[in-house]
């Protein structure tokens, strides 16, 4: 078969997938950036005027306004960027370890990956609010154990101020969601070759530099789409944020603040336009990740 009856091929079979993507997927995004462009409210979304780019940026008596100017927004974008790369970055590093140290030789690692893989298995929305539950102020597991151990002297409002409540979400995030990219760098590790490792063993190389040398060039494929996934997943994050600390400034990421202007405040144009921008941002933050990827994964 040539390579263009194996493209053909491709598309015959990508077609259904694509003409499902496009009617769940495609048509709402459009139906999206045309409100974007209006001042529809839920009350009556029939009853429209077409304001252009003003939802975005405009300029009118003397004065710019719109989302880019919005004091709220670009908290918002703060926390989500914010939170994304920081949580990420942590998920990252823990992930690689536990893989490394589930990937070796020790009794009871079967019963280890089974474990890991519980915090992912349970629903975000449950994972939010457990911790939540057992992050209380009053009541709160957390604060108990911390004052029976003496690590502080009266309970802590781990939801209830700024700095907290950012780092309470980041850690809840972090617990959930390393499992998924130690089971992908996992999966990485036990396709590598072990004459590899063998031939290192002999020459006497050691394991830091071993790793750095050799393993993480040959998993970097692997750990380029866990990133970009988790990536996705951070920016895009609302539940977590929604049920652990709801309509807070301090934690209101960008989808948070899409659903207080769509549901709350009913103004259907602004809120597609806080949906328009994030999505638009997603697009662009892979976009760039995978570009400055590419000449690693020439020369790695």
């Amino acid at each position: 078969m040539t390579a263009r009856n194996r493209r053909q091929s491709a598309w015959i079979f990508l077609a259904p997938m694509l003409i499902v993507l496009s009617l769940v997927a495609a048509w709402p995004l459009a139906r999206t950036l045309f409100y974007s462009t209006t001042n529809a409210t839920l009350i009556d979304m029939a009853d429209y005027d077409f304001v252009g780019l003003g939802n975005y940026l405009g300029y009118s008596n003397g004065r710019w306004y719109g989302l880019l100017t919005d004091p709220q927004w670009l908290l918002a974008l703060r926390n989500t960027l914010f939170f994304a790369f920081v949580s990420v970055a942590i998920e990252t590093v823990l992930g690689v370890a536990i893989a490394l140290l589930v990937n070796a030789r020790l009794p009871g690692r079967g019963l280890m990956r089974a474990a890991m893989l519980v915090p992912w298995a349970i629903p975000t929305v449950v994972s939010a609010k457990m911790w939540a539950w057992m992050l209380n102020d009053q009541f709160g597991i957390v604060n108990d154990m911390l004052l029976r151990g003496g690590i502080v002297e009266a309970p802590l409002a781990w939801l209830g101020s700024a700095g907290l409540a950012m780092a309470s979400m980041i850690a809840v995030d972090v617990w959930k969601a390393t499992p998924f990219v130690a089971m992908l760098v996992l999966a990485a590790l036990q396709t590598l070759p072990r004459d590899c490792y063998e031939a290192a063993q002999v020459d006497g190389i050691a394991p830091a530099k071993l790793f750095f040398r050799v393993t993480l060039p040959l998993i970097r494929p692997v750990l380029t789409v866990a990133v970009i996934f988790r990536l996705l997943d951070a920016m895009r994050m609302f539940d977590l944020a929604y049920v652990m600390t709801g309509t807070n400034d301090a934690t209101m990421t960008l989808s948070v603040h899409a659903r207080q202007q769509l549901v709350d405040f009913q103004d259907v144009g602004y809120g597609s336009t806080v949906s328009t921008t994030l999505f638009f941002m997603i697009v662009l933050v892979t976009a760039l990740y995978v570009a400055a990827l590419k000449p690693l994964g020439r020369n790695p």
